[in-house]
C-alpha cells in the first residue's frame, strides 16, 4: 500500500467492485436492477476496479474495495477476489483490497490464508446474500483463520437493497443479517475485528449495544445517506461510539459525493467529524503502524 494519509481527505471503508476485467458482473441482471431501483442513485452500477480508482483518486479519498462471494447461495459465479487484489495493487495509492470467501466452501479457511498471502487486507461477508447464520460454529474455522491473519472483517447487517421489491425478495432472508448473531462471533473471537456494515435497521439498538460492549466491534455508516440515520445512531456517534464509527458510502449505489454532502448537514460535533471520516478507519485498518 502506498497511501499518503496526510493528503487523503477521507477513507471510504465500504466500496463494491461490481464488474471484472472480462465484463462479468457480481450479480445477475434482475438483482442489479432491483438494487438500482431501491437506491435510485449512481448511473454507473457496475464500475470496474479501474473506474473506482479514478473516481476516488480525483476526490483524494482512499477506498476499501471488495466483492461478495455468494456463488453457492445465488448459483451465480462470484467475481475473483484474486483479480481484485491484483488490480488494486496497480492503484495502491488509493485502493485497499479486501477479499471474500464463500462460507459454504469446504476450502474456505484455506482460501482465507491464501488470499491474505496474496495481499488481502480484510474480508467481507453478506450473511443474507450468502445464506448463512454467521454464529453457526461450522463457520468458526473461517473466523479463526481471519483472526490468525490479524485482519478485519466486515459483515453486512440489517435490511438489504439486493432483492428488494422482488417476489419473496428473491429468497434472500433478512434474519441472517441480524447483528446479534455476530455478538457470538465477537465474543468467541476477541482478537477478530468485526465491522457491522450499515445502520442495522431494524436492529439498530442491538448494533449500538454490541459496539459499546465489545472493544473489537465497530460500525460502518454505509448504505444510507446520513440524513436518514436513526437518531440513536447519531447520538451514539456523537458520544460513546465516536471512535467506533467509520465513513462508508456503499459505492456504487451511493456515491461518496452524495454521502459526504449529506454528512456535512448532519448534527455531528466538529471534533468528531475527522474521526468518522478518516482517523477511525486508520486505526481499524492498521494504517498508522
Amino acid at each position: 500500500m502506498n497511501w499518503d494519509l496526510d493528503a487523503l481527505v477521507a477513507i471510504d471503508t465500504h466500496v463494491h467492485v461490481e464488474q471484472d476485467s472480462q465484463g462479468c458482473c457480481s450479480l445477475d441482471r434482475e438483482l442489479l436492477d432491483a438494487s438500482a431501483e431501491y437506491f435510485k442513485g449512481n448511473a454507473n452500477r457496475t464500475p470496474t476496479v479501474g473506474d473506482i480508482a479514478d473516481h476516488y483518486r480525483e476526490r483524494r479519498i482512499g477506498a476499501v474495495v471488495f466483492t461478495v462471494d455468494a456463488s453457492t447461495a445465488l448459483g451465480h459465479p462470484a467475481l475473483s477476489s484474486e483479480e481484485i487484489i491484483e488490480l488494486a495493487a496497480d492503484h495502491d495509492d488509493v485502493l485497499l483490497p479486501f477479499a471474500s470467501v464463500d462460507p459454504h466452501g469446504i476450502d474456505a479457511p484455506a482460501r482465507v490464508r491464501a488470499l491474505v498471502d496474496r495481499g488481502a487486507r480484510g474480508f467481507k461477508f453478506h450473511p443474507s446474500l450468502q445464506a448463512f447464520e454467521p454464529n453457526d460454529e461450522r463457520y468458526y474455522p473461517i473466523y479463526g483463520a481471519i483472526a490468525e491473519a490479524g485482519v478485519p472483517t466486515v459483515f453486512h447487517t440489517g435490511q438489504t437493497g439486493i432483492g428488494a421489491g422482488l417476489p419473496g425478495g428473491r429468497g434472500i432472508k433478512l434474519r441472517y443479517s441480524d447483528p446479534m448473531l455476530l455478538d457470538d462471533v465477537a465474543a468467541d473471537f476477541p482478537s477478530l475485528t468485526v465491522v457491522l456494515a450499515h445502520p442495522s435497521v431494524p436492529w439498530q439498538d442491538a448494533a449500538i449495544s454490541m459496539a459499546t460492549h465489545k472493544a473489537n466491534v465497530y460500525i460502518d455508516l454505509s448504505g444510507w445517506l446520513p440524513k436518514y440515520f436513526p437518531a440513536a445512531l447519531v447520538r451514539a456517534a456523537n458520544g460513546p461510539l465516536r471512535r467506533k464509527v467509520l465513513f462508508g458510502s456503499d459505492y456504487p449505489v451511493i456515491t461518496p459525493d452524495r454521502w459526504l454532502g449529506s454528512f456535512a448537514e448532519l448534527d455531528i460535533k466538529p471534533e468528531i467529524r475527522p474521526m468518522v471520516l478518516k482517523q477511525n478507519a486508520i486505526d481499524v485498518l492498521g494504517l498508522s503502524v
